[in-house]
């Protein structure tokens, strides 16, 4: 009887968890894969969501628990969570003995996972390589390629990133982002009281008038201006006078500024229509932003599953420059007047047609069987060779 290949996944954030969930249920459904599952960083945190309690929920068992934010979110901060998050995974690695470590997208605690488990000869899989976009994420991303020996990829053109940088295209694998899958056939519709119960501060949003969704992370490169770009989106938001479902930002470093920006909104500002919440889970999360009037900041997700929901967004500033785009994005600076002009727009135009640019929401699968079949190794050279085309999702 062949032997079952463990497969030691790390969910370090909420957009950790969506953008991996399928792959999760894929290989805990396959009799040849085991799923071994650490959660760590700020997916224990109260104040991110405490999405270990959404895993759970969900029916996964978790292998193991990490504790790796250093309080703080700033720049040196940052750095030793990265730090500290090599010396705990690499204990668990040695415990649990993975045949394969499968790493998400290009967070610190992704560059954690990927040198740990590659200093100790295990094979690193990395989702979503090749992607272009700003902050820090664009370098870490092109990091963890190189870490990596097997490839993930999203797009045609971020496939044939990878391969320009040298890694062998018969270790490139075009599967979607996996985040598409659990959005594809689920009802969409939200129920009227749904976000009384949801709770959150501030005023309750009726989901049957016009609503938008804020979600403003830091920008790591530009540290030390959180604050006066989140108050240029607050005002834009405040003048248009609509409901908002505003989220909290992500643990990266600049997220005390952006925080106290809302934090002093929500106490000077006494007329606004916004609520503040700190996660949703997945499915729902996928509802709100399906039935919003627009979708507003820096999230890649207006980008991900906006394209493929035809959600009409503005993504504000230099978080995402580069990332591939479908015609539901405007993009706009950190100006109040040119953030509002956008969003009123977009709130004009309506829903786009569904752009299938990530993905087809079959991506789980594919990862699944990628990750029982595909050959392991870890010794690698430079492939100096033709950059080949790579097919449509089919």
């Amino acid at each position: 009887m062949q032997k079952k290949r463990k497969v030691c996944v790390v969910v370090a954030s909420r957009a950790n968890y969506g953008r991996i969930r399928s792959v999760l249920s894929a290989v805990q459904a396959r009799e040849d894969l085991e799923l071994q599952l650490i959660v760590g960083a700020s997916a224990l945190l109260y104040r991110f969501g405490n999405v270990v309690e959404l895993i759970e929920a969900d029916g996964f068992k978790v292998t193991a628990r990490i504790y790796s934010i250093v309080e703080g979110e700033n720049l040196t901060t940052m750095a030793k969570s990265a730090g500290l998050g090599i010396t705990e995974l690499a204990t668990h690695f040695e415990n649990l003995e993975p045949d394969i470590v499968l790493t998400v997208a290009d967070r610190f605690e992704t560059i954690s996972t990927a040198i740990a488990a590659s200093y100790m000869n295990i094979p690193v899989a990395h989702t979503q390589g090749g992607e272009v976009t700003g902050s820090i994420d664009e370098s870490v991303r092109h990091a963890i390629t190189k870490l990596s020996h097997i490839h993930l990829t999203t797009t045609a053109l971020s496939s044939q990133r990878v391969v320009q940088m040298g890694e062998h295209p018969d270790a490139v694998y075009r599967v979607g982002c996996p985040a598409l899958d659990v959005i594809k056939d689920i009802d969409l519709s939200l129920p009227r009281d749904f976000f009384r119960r949801a709770g959150g501060v501030g005023k309750h949003v009726d989901p049957t008038k016009p609503y938008l969704v804020v979600l403003q992370h830091p920008v790591t490169t530009e540290f030390g201006s959180g604050l006066e770009q989140i108050n240029e989106t607050l005002e834009a938001v405040h003048d248009l006078d609509m409901q908002a479902v505003w989220l909290w930002p992500n643990v990266d470093a600049g997220s005390d500024d952006i925080s106290k920006g809302l934090r002093l909104f929500i106490n000077n500002t006494q007329d606004s229509k916004v609520s503040f919440f700190r996660n949703f889970a997945v499915e729902d999360y996928a509802r709100i932003i399906s039935n919003c009037a627009c979708l507003v900041g820096n999230s890649s997700s207006a980008i991900r599953e906006g394209a493929f929901l035809g959600v009409p967004a503005v993504n504000i500033g230099t978080r995402q420059a580069g990332r591939e785009r479908a015609a539901n994005i405007i993009d706009v600076p950190y100006e109040a007047s040119a953030i509002r002009s956008a969003i009123t727009a977009q709130i004009s135009h309506g829903k786009y047609d569904s752009d299938h640019l990530y993905g087809d929401g079959l991506s789980g699968r594919r990862v699944a069987e990628i990750l029982a079949t595909c050959p392991l190794g870890v010794q690698k050279t430079f492939y100096s060779g033709p950059i080949p085309e790579f097919a449509e999702l089919q």
